[in-house]
């Protein structure tokens, strides 16, 4: 009968520390950027918030790049269920493209910080994330995206193999492109506002509810994938 060597249960608890310890920081992290928004929260209100020093946040996390790709992930995590759920309450193609699209707008409405962290992200150039995010993390958060999009390209492809969509586009490039043009929506239902002309050259504002923006995410999805109206 053999031991295993010491170092290996040390090596093990630190790493169980490690983790606990970036969950900590990342749910205190999610509620910071709740309630104040992506920008606002800052990495010594994290830290405050976990009741540790912010040396500490840079010691697991290379900065607050890397701390809001990783909350990212645990909102992605949360979506890829709710889009799971979604479609499996459906059984034909355009129903279930429906009900993903509908759970989206339904979750980025709710968590509001989950828009703040991808539109954040989007607007970096990849290099420079590359610089600021170790590899590890990118794998990480990358995965979260691709469970999210792999069940909406999923049902896309369905419903081109069942004759349900007519497009003709690559199902993988359609979910990415629906991904990103919900984000923007999803802003535009956060603000509530719309620009409009009044007349010729003279701007006006009305209003736009989530219920607004939900119907015309879905119609667009919908018709982009080339469903029968």
């Amino acid at each position: 009968m053999t031991t295993a060597p010491r170092t290996d249960g040390r090596r093990r608890a630190a790493a169980a520390r490690r983790r606990q310890r970036e969950a900590d920081i990342i749910a205190a992290t999610r509620s910071l950027f709740d309630e104040r928004g992506v920008g606002e929260a800052q990495i010594d209100d994290i830290a405050s918030a976990v009741g540790i020093n912010r040396a500490i946040v840079y010691r697991v996390f290379t900065g607050k790049e890397e701390l809001v790709a990783l909350t990212l992930e645990s909102y992605l995590d949360e979506l890829r269920v709710a889009l799971s759920t979604a479609s499996e309450e459906a059984t034909e193609a355009p129903a279930r493209l429906a009900a993903i699209v509908g759970a989206f707008v339904d979750y980025g409405v709710e968590h509001p910080a989950f828009v703040d962290c991808a539109q954040t992200l989007m607007r970096r150039q990849g290099q420079d994330l590359l610089d600021e995010i170790t590899e590890s993390a990118l794998f990480r958060l990358g995965r979260a995206i691709s469970g999210c999009l792999a069940i909406l390209s999923g049902v896309l492809e369905e419903g081109v193999a069942t004759g349900d969509f007519t497009t003709d586009d690559d199902p993988v490039l359609m979910a990415n492109t629906l991904y990103a043009s919900g984000l923007g929506a999803l802003q535009l239902a956060r603000v509530g506002i719309l620009v409009k002309e009044a007349a010729p050259g003279i701007p006006t504002v009305g209003t736009i509810t989530s219920d607004q923006v939900k119907t015309h995410l879905v119609a667009s999805a919908l018709a982009l994938a080339g469903a029968p109206r």
